[in-house]
């Protein structure tokens, strides 16, 4: 049985075009959004990388 919500990782290589993709392929429709900032250290000092975006899946259909 599948989830009726779940959360999508925007991964380093992929767009988010393609992210949205891989959950309407899975059955899933985006309903939220969140993204937060990574950082790693440099030199003792946190120093920003990228940001991580995540969507919230909602199951088609029900």
């Amino acid at each position: 049985m599948s989830k009726k919500q779940i959360w999508f990782e925007v991964n380093e290589n992929e767009t988010i075009e393609q992210c949205l993709e891989r959950m309407k392929k899975e059955g899933y429709m985006p309903m939220g959004r969140k993204e937060e900032p990574v950082f790693h250290i440099v030199d003792g000092e946190p120093t920003y990388l990228r940001q991580k975006i995540k969507f919230k899946g909602i199951l088609m259909g029900d």
